[in-house]
């Protein structure tokens, strides 16, 4: 493409935003840091990237999904880098699996509430795909300080054996080493898989460490007598598999794994894959500068699908969303992306992009339905600002129709998959397939926001309530106070936006390099595709 400056500062920006990404994920993957590093591995142990690292095929590439997990979070506790738990997708012996290990560098493995969260998203995504999930355990059990927070509700640390239990009756495989501690309720994860590995010398599992049973009952019993290696191997029976080290252990799996069956796939089409025209990177260029500025979402569209064609469904209506057909390193998928230029409607109305008008709302949700109709996976590239609002949208009934979109979208049988480019903001977060709505992978640029609405409306908003506040109390506030208060208010809601907040809740599942999302969107199809579409599509009583 041709250059001018204000793709040189665009490319300038976007270019910071990756390298300032690159540089907190350097951080992260120390995980506790190195003194705890070499204390780990004076034990013998390998850490658990490298377990990861040496358990996987040379030639995979690992997807790790949760990087950011705590970021910023637990700061009083000296923080919890990657939720102190490392998942992602990658291959062994051929087969893609998910890959679960606990970090023991950070806080002993200790579960915080993040962790258990992280878990069962690995979980979700090893249900929702049907592939085998491989558990490399070593974890001293749940956090105690904020056992509160991550043990008796639904969604806390019990879900996951609960999660293990249906996923073994749904026939999806799952093998756990014990590589370090298994303490507790976390003794049930390994021994709820279908097989257990256990490493001589560092594994152990029981119900209850030496202190705590000597505190119970007065027994003084070494560790490797209550639950270590050769115990639960030769006596109790409860282990499969006795290793020698970490790295036998790890080649054992791979030859546990070698020996699975094909099964049903779901038929997702793919063809050879075609690079696109142009070069990815060119996104980089394109994409505007702090998101300020109108661009075309179609050229960043053909800078990620093969041979950069896309078939326009409904080109000249609803031009607010693009929807059409391309295939994405060869998968055929259907997109619904959000145009950020301004647009003219038939009617001669001027229309704003990144805003879902009433007949662009209606025109994806007729798109959608004819992909889950022709079984064609669903990307949705978000850079929306919501739905367009007024009198005049309101008696158009714009309602109805964004209600026909999330209520298309929502029903989904085909496999949904999320990038959020720009801007998310309120129900247009939702309309476009947000957390909320299930996707199989939902992943953002460094650009991305994720809000109920703009940092500038929203700050607004809330001074105005702080002010009538205030006045209420018969307190008087000068333009000065209000100035400042705007400030306050602005940079607390600008950082709750970031897609660094996003992540480190896992509202997202990571924060990637623009250059790979083809990537990731061909991963996570090639996943979907291991799930076999087991209903019919019905919207139930949407009207269209």
């Amino acid at each position: 493409m041709t250059e001018n400056i204000e793709h040189l500062k665009n490319e300038d920006a976007m270019k910071l935003a990756v390298s300032s990404m690159k540089q907190r994920l350097a951080k992260i993957h120390k995980g506790g840091g190195q003194k705890r590093i070499e204390k780990h591995k004076a034990k013998g142990k390998m850490t658990a990237r490298e377990r990861v690292k040496a358990l996987i095929d040379r030639d995979s590439e690992f997807l790790e999904i949760g990087a950011f997990a705590g970021f910023e979070m637990y700061k009083e506790y000296g923080g919890c880098p990657a939720g102190g738990v490392i998942t992602g997708l990658a291959r062994v012996s051929g087969r893609l699996c998910m890959i679960v290990a606990n970090d023991a560098t950070v806080k002993s493995g200790a579960w915080f509430p993040i962790t258990a969260k992280k878990n069962l998203r690995a979980q979700e995504i090893s249900i929702e795909n049907k592939i085998p999930i491989i558990y490399l355990v070593d974890s001293a059990g749940v956090f105690l300080p904020l056992q509160g927070d991550v043990f008796a509700d639904k969604e806390h640390f019990g879900r996951m054996f609960r999660n293990n239990s249906i996923m073994s009756s749904m026939g999806i495989p799952q093998i756990a080493a014990i590589m370090g501690s298994c303490v507790a309720g976390g003794a049930y994860l390994p021994i709820l898989s279908d097989e257990a590995l256990i490493v001589e010398g560092t594994g152990s599992v029981f119900l209850a460490g030496p202190y705590l049973v000597k505190a119970a009952i007065g027994e003084n019993v070494e560790e490797e007598d209550l639950g270590g290696a050769s115990m639960h191997s030769e006596v109790s029976g409860v282990t499969d598999y006795k290793m020698p080290d970490d790295a036998t252990c790890l080649e054992t799996i791979r030859d546990l794994v070698s020996r699975y069956g094909e099964r049903d796939r779901a038929g997702f089409d793919r063809i050879e894959a075609k690079d696109p025209q142009f070069p990815i990177e060119e996104v980089y260029q394109i994409y505007p500068e702090a998101g300020a500025k109108p661009y075309a979402m179609i050229d960043l569209i053909k800078r990620m699908v093969d041979d950069s064609k896309i078939t326009l469904y409904k080109e000249g209506y609803g031009k607010s969303i693009i929807c059409g057909y391309a295939r994405i390193d060869g998968w055929s998928v259907g997109i619904v992306a959000n145009d950020r230029q301004v647009f003219k409607s038939a009617k001669g109305e001027m229309q704003f992009g990144g805003v879902i008008y009433s007949d662009s709302a209606d025109k994806a949700a007729r798109f959608i339905m004819n992909c889950n109709q022709k079984k064609i996976p669903l990307v949705f590239l978000h850079d929306v600002n919501g739905f367009m609002v007024g009198s005049r949208s309101e008696q158009g009934g714009i309602i109805k129709d964004g209600a026909k979109m999330v209520n298309a979208m929502s029903n989904s049988v085909v496999p949904k998959f999320t990038v959020v480019v720009g801007n998310s903001y309120g129900a247009g977060n939702y309309a476009m397939c947000g957390k909320a709505y299930d996707p199989r992978l939902m992943i953002a640029w460094p650009t991305a926001k994720i809000a109920v609405m703009g940092g500038k409306q929203a700050a607004k908003v809330l001074l105005q309530i702080q002010v009538a506040s205030k006045k209420k109390r018969g307190e008087t506030v000068s333009d000065a106070e209000k100035d400042a208060l705007l400030k306050e208010i602005t940079e607390r809601y600008e950082k709750q936006t970031s897609p660094y907040y996003a992540a480190a809740r896992l509202w997202v599942d990571a924060i990637i390099d623009p250059a790979d999302t083809r990537q990731w969107i061909s991963q996570g199809i090639e996943a979907a595709d291991h799930a076999p579409i087991e209903r019919a599509y019905n919207v139930g009583i949407l009207q269209t």
